[in-house]
């Protein structure tokens, strides 16, 4: 299922059903937003408060609130049905707040935004919120409009087609768009962000202590196959003659040279697990900083405290010892320029003077990689 059919949305259930857009905004809270489908089904009217603005002004981001069922006791260890409150909410972008928001019409204050009694497909004495079962019903109907949508729009590599495996589950439905997320750029980042994941260290230090199931091994699959899809392109552009800088570039022709080994290689939990403990392998690809991190804990800037097992993505410092630069980055820094060039002539002073300098700062680190690459031959024994 494609991440380009979840953000186009619907306003029409295609199978009937009396859910109208239930079936868009589940899709878009589920997808994006949380590891369980028992979670999503018991958030409630209210979960998603406006944040309030700091004493500055600021306003931070929204969180969502949720309660946990499974491991929920009372003060006696006796199992409490209701559930207890999150210790650590959920990070929600704009198309989850706005899904939340529009579920939030549809029911009364602190009612479940999924409840039976607005999306049952009929009227009867079922209450509580829609079962497992009905959100499944749903991610089907999703699928029908998604392929719809594609046929209306004369996309047909966007169809979804019909799947040997059988309808696509809450379970499958997850992977799918971690898959897609996990290969656009910055996605993994996007991926720690939604799913609350301390692999990329974006979030709280609270769910370090949280068990590694689920959702987290499916980041933890993903990473893997994307730093395996990095690695692997890497090797192509060496063998084509492509050259690399920065401190860490001998590191990665090292590692570009392994890709080949990922060929045919089954990426499990288990294997995810082995492979994200072999600092020899694992190439960052950072769109934003227009470079890749070949990560060294005790080389790492990014962490001002403490030794973490991977990068920070968001961090990321210049001058860090696991920097490595391609000549496709510095063809872009070159582009970043020319782009801020562009934009400092409209306008004033002094905000032009700091686009034109930082356009200059970009073109001094092309020119830097220019004079510094080196290739496979450089390397070779």
């Amino acid at each position: 299922m494609t991440t380009k059919a979840l953000a186009l949305g619907s306003s029409t259930n295609a199978s009937g059903r009396r859910s109208g857009r239930d079936h868009r905004q589940g899709g878009i809270l589920h997808g994006w937003n949380n590891p369980l489908p028992p979670v999503v089904l018991g958030l409630r009217h209210g979960c998603c408060p406006d944040p309030e603005p700091d004493a500055s002004g600021r306003t931070g981001r929204h969180l969502i609130y949720g309660h946990e069922y499974k491991n929920a006791t009372d003060e006696h260890g006796n199992h409490h049905s209701a559930g207890r409150e999150r210790e650590v909410p959920w990070v929600a972008i704009t198309p989850v707040v706005n899904a939340i928001r529009v579920l939030e019409r549809m029911v009364e204050p602190g009612e479940l935004l999924f409840s039976h009694a607005v999306h049952g497909a009929m009227a009867g004495p079922s209450t509580g919120s829609l079962r497992s079962p009905a959100l499944r019903v749903r991610i089907e109907d999703f699928v029908t409009w998604a392929n719809a949508e594609a046929a209306r729009h004369h996309l047909p590599s966007e169809m979804i087609p019909p799947d040997p495996g059988g309808a696509v589950g809450t379970r499958r439905f997850r992977r799918t768009l971690a898959w897609h997320i996990a290969r656009r750029p910055g996605g993994l980042v996007a991926l720690a962000i939604q799913y609350g994941h301390l692999r990329t260290a974006l979030v709280s230090e609270g769910y370090a202590a949280r068990s590694r199931e689920g959702i987290h091994e499916l980041i933890d699959i993903e990473t893997v196959r994307a730093v395996a899809d990095t690695v692997a392109d890497l090797n192509d552009d060496l063998q084509a003659g492509g050259g690399l800088s920065g401190p860490a570039a001998r590191r990665a022709i090292k590692a570009a040279a392994r890709a080949p080994r990922f060929e045919g290689t089954v990426i499990n939990a288990t294997t995810a697990r082995r492979l994200l403990t072999n600092d020899d392998a694992m190439l960052y690809y950072n769109p934003q900083a227009l470079l890749l991190c070949h990560y060294k804990r005790e080389q790492a800037l990014c962490h001002r405290t403490g030794v973490r097992e991977t990068p920070r993505l968001d961090h990321c410092v210049p001058r860090c010892g696991n920097v490595v630069r391609t000549d496709h980055h510095a063809t872009a820094l070159r582009d970043r320029a020319d782009t801020l060039d562009k934009q400092a002539t409209h306008v004033p002073q002094p905000i032009s003077e700091r686009l034109r300098d930082q356009a200059d700062r970009l073109r001094g680190i092309a020119d830097t990689h220019d004079r510094a690459r080196i290739t496979l031959k450089d390397t070779a024994p």
